[in-house]
């Protein structure tokens, strides 16, 4: 492994996985085979570091098992690092580095770009099985649920978790291993599987406001559920409102569409990629829960009020089924009209929507005693390669065009500037060249969309 071929090995790595597996040694010369080695604390920096680029820039992170080699040589001890990269489970695994995806395949001794057929035959072939069904090295004991077991009888009148309901969903299977899912509720478990974070800004957006707080956490489910709900309670404003026979307080965010908001978040997370969070970000004029992954064999979906059509299949079977046994949850559906049912009585400016990229879905919650609703169509934050020959005008474009196609005329009043030929050439026209925009004529207008495949959300 090179560091300075961070690249090249990460291309290996990918390739194995999307094939038929393979090893990969760290520690040997590639063309000599000479074995050049670590000391002890050589090698377990360079296990960390592989780890961590591995993690960085392969979705989904292939399953690999690491071991140490030991020799000698002239008495001292040296050790060579030996991966094992079977065949994944989820294909295609995708290379990203510097945020430009790839497809790599390892053929006859060499890896190389994956062709159109062999992608579509890894996803048609793909087992598709979900990360939380798969089992884990990890024995069942009942005592190790503890914090699961309270949460059960919190939300079904005090009654007791039944341990053959467990074992009826798959929580652990005959040899008493527990599945991954089951893994993620342990009391002690603290790993970034399930990592939170959490903010609060001054303002309106991410990419200008100052962030008034920030807090990490990594727990179990449950956990994380009281986490969030508790981080935004304390937080969150309160407000009064007159009533023909008295005052009423109502808070910034109903408490019935908020814990609906963070189950969906946990319920549906992609735990399959490593890396990434529950982000809960608090705005002057809305809540924003977003959770990794879109929505499962779902299609990307803008920016939409209509959550009562928003169709989610599960993406973790297991975690679903321990939620919906607790009563917090519902069978069917995701409680997107439970959140309606709470915001019935809002005016247009607050109601609540939700979009899903490839990489996220984002729940958003009006704050209800913010007067003014949600500011600027909540813009998103947008991340990108820089365009050859750019503009500073490039960023608030693709933001602003990023949920909703518009017209030249809208773009300008949106910058501020003039509908001008250089708008319409050295901006719109350089960007939809280089690929970053869509164009499109309707009517005699020609409309302009992001294209989310070469800008992504932060």
């Amino acid at each position: 492994m090179n560091r300075e071929d961070v690249v090249g090995w990460l291309k290996s790595i990918a390739g194995f996985a999307n094939a038929k597996g393979g090893y990969f040694y760290i520690g040997v010369e590639d063309k000599t085979n000479k074995l050049i080695g670590f000391d002890r604390v050589q090698a377990d920096n360079e296990r960390n570091y592989f780890n961590n680029q591995v993690n960085e820039h392969l979705v989904p992170r292939p399953q690999m098992n690491l071991s140490f080699i030991r020799y000698t040589i002239k008495d001292k001890e040296r050790f060579v690092i030996c991966v094992e990269i079977p065949e994944s489970v989820i294909k295609p695994v995708i290379l990203k580095y510097k945020n430009i995806p790839s497809i790599f395949m390892r053929r006859d001794g060499f890896t190389n770009g994956a062709t159109y057929e062999e992608i579509i035959e890894m996803s048609v072939q793909s087992k598709n099985t979900q990360y939380d069904l798969l089992i884990s090295n990890k024995e069942y004991h009942f005592s190790d649920f503890t914090l699961l077991q309270d949460f059960y009888s919190k939300h079904n009148d005090g009654k007791k978790l039944s341990e053959k309901a467990l074992k009826l969903m798959g929580f652990y299977n005959e040899e008493n291993f527990l599945a991954n899912g089951a893994v993620l509720f342990l009391d002690d478990y603290k790993e970034k599987k399930t990592q939170v974070q959490c903010s609060v800004f001054s303002g309106f957006n991410k990419g200008s406001e100052r962030i008034v707080t920030i807090n990490r956490f990594s727990g179990n489910i449950i956990e994380d559920i009281n986490y969030m709900m508790e981080f935004i309670a304390q937080r969150m404003n309160h407000a009064m409102v007159k009533l023909e026979d008295g005052r009423q307080t109502i808070d910034a965010y109903p408490k019935r569409a908020l814990f609906e908001g963070v189950i969906n978040a946990v319920a549906h997370r992609d735990y399959f990629l490593d890396g990434t969070q529950i982000q809960v970000d608090l705005f002057k004029d809305r809540l924003e829960l977003s959770s990794p992954g879109s929505f499962y064999r779902g299609e990307k979906i803008g920016k939409t009020y209509d959550l009562s059509k928003i169709i989610s299949k599960r993406r973790n079977e297991l975690i679903c089924s321990v939620l919906v046994y607790c009563n917090v949850m519902e069978a069917a559906g995701t409680g997107f009209d439970k959140i309606i049912e709470e915001y019935k009585m809002a005016d247009e400016s607050h109601r609540p929507y939700i979009y899903s990229t490839s990489d996220h879905f984002t729940l958003v919650l009006p704050d209800l005693t913010y007067l003014e609703g949600t500011n600027n169509q909540g813009l998103p934050v947008v991340s990108f390669i820089p365009a050859k020959n750019g503009t500073e005008l490039d960023e608030s474009v693709l933001s602003f065009c990023y949920y909703q196609a518009h017209k030249v005329s809208e773009i300008a009043e949106f910058l501020g500037v003039s509908n001008s030929t250089y708008l319409r050439k050295q901006v719109l026209g350089n960007l939809v060249e280089q690929g970053f925009l869509e164009a499109s004529k309707i009517s005699r207008a020609m409309y302009y969309k992001t294209n989310p495949q070469m800008v992504s959300v932060n």
